[in-house]
């Protein structure tokens, strides 16, 4: 076969993702007046969009001061902070500017669509307000002019306060990323925002692309990805797309080069035909054991994570599947993620990958070394 009719062949061949041709509804953004970012898909601001704007469990209002406002049905009402949709999280604080006593009282998301991605477990203790005047932190808004409320992760701590002190409650407390339980002696005053997550809709690959979900019409509550444009690409169909770049490019590539190699021995073999054949004498090579990827110290050299229960990944624009072996990872698996890209995958999968390539398997970049240390998540 010619050599240019077999590339083309193969790039007609060659997956491509999906398209469809439905235009996006009409769901504008929206802010409330005193937030810095704006309401738009998964998320809706009641009675400020069509019903099918937003996904069951993401609704938001304004409350009178501009406040962006989330009701949880078990939990009341929070101030939202903020909100990251690549990483697909979002920051709550306490309306009346006491986290920690909601904290205390029990966090239920039942009902929601959010998660927690940690959990640390806190003690709370009530301490004469001289004995942890300047020696801990304590947590003003559960303090008055003669005790201080105090919490901490120590299990040392408590037990030699214990005589001056009164424990009010051990709970655990949603963390954004795992921390070593300390015995220093460290307390908390908690004043930092309430950060939960949700898996789904799924729209993470969408919004690192610049593009934006929705629902695909108004009778049809599939969610796609809209770009730019007003065409949409379902979601589930974004394996397609891993296998174009993972597979389908490597192979055409390489049967590019054995139609060369084929196509430049068939013109030699034509040219010499009828002439006198010779033994080619050979000089024998030591065989090659070096492999054309990265080595071995390098490859050490990228961080490598235990997963939790959560199987959260600790970086970039990962989902739940590893993109080389396409398997869903599980708790306590190992990945490893490169740090210039911070794409990740299972620890096995990337090593052999990278012991042969000296590229990212899904973005194409090439790494450079980036010590660190295994560690759970």
């Amino acid at each position: 076969m010619d050599i240019f009719k077999f590339l083309h062949l193969s790039l007609f061949l060659l997956p491509l993702p999906f398209i469809s041709a439905a235009n996006p509804p009409s769901c504008p953004s929206s802010t409330c007046f005193n937030s810095n970012f704006t309401i738009r898909f998964p998320f809706q601001a009641i009675l400020q969009a069509p019903s099918n704007c937003g996904y069951p469990g993401f609704y938001l209002s304004c409350d009178n001061q501009g406040n962006t406002v989330i009701s949880f049905p078990y939990s009341g009402d929070f101030f939202v902070r903020g909100i990251n949709y690549q990483e697909q999280e979002i920051q709550l604080d306490d309306p009346y500017s006491c986290l920690p006593r909601r904290l205390m009282d029990g966090l239920n998301l039942s009902g929601t669509p959010f998660q927690v991605s940690y959990y640390l477990n806190y003690t709370f203790m009530l301490c004469p307000i001289e004995f942890t005047q300047s020696r801990f932190a304590v947590i003003d808004c559960l303090s008055n002019s003669t005790n201080s409320t105090m919490a901490t992760t120590s299990n040392t701590l408590v037990e030699r306060m214990a005589s001056r002190c009164k424990v009010l409650v051990t709970i655990p407390i949603p963390v954004p990323w795992p921390m070593p339980e300390s015995d220093s002696g460290i307390t908390s005053e908690l004043n930092g925002d309430l950060q939960l997550y949700w898996e789904e809709p799924n729209c993470e690959d969408c919004e690192t692309q610049g593009a934006m979900c929705g629902f695909e019409n108004n009778t049809n509550q599939q969610v796609i990805c809209f770009d730019s444009t007003g065409t949409g690409t379902t979601n589930h169909l974004r394996l397609i797309k891993m296998i174009s770049l993972t597979i389908a490019i490597p192979t055409i590539i390489c049967a590019f080069c054995t139609a060369c190699i084929c196509l430049v021995h068939g013109r030699r073999s034509h040219g010499t035909a009828g002439q006198q054949n010779f033994d080619p004498i050979v000089t024998p090579q030591p065989p090659n054991t070096s492999f054309p990827g990265l080595d071995q110290s390098t490859i050490e050299s990228y961080t490598k994570v235990v997963l939790g229960e959560s199987r959260r990944l600790p970086m970039g624009p990962n989902d739940g599947t590893c993109p080389i072996c396409l398997s869903d990872y599980r708790a306590e698996e190992v990945v490893r993620c490169i740090p210039e890209c911070q794409h990740c995958f299972h620890a096995g999968c990337i090593d052999e990958w990278l012991r042969l390539n000296k590229s990212c398997p899904v973005c194409r970049n090439s790494p450079s070394p980036a010590h660190g240390n295994q560690q759970p998540v």
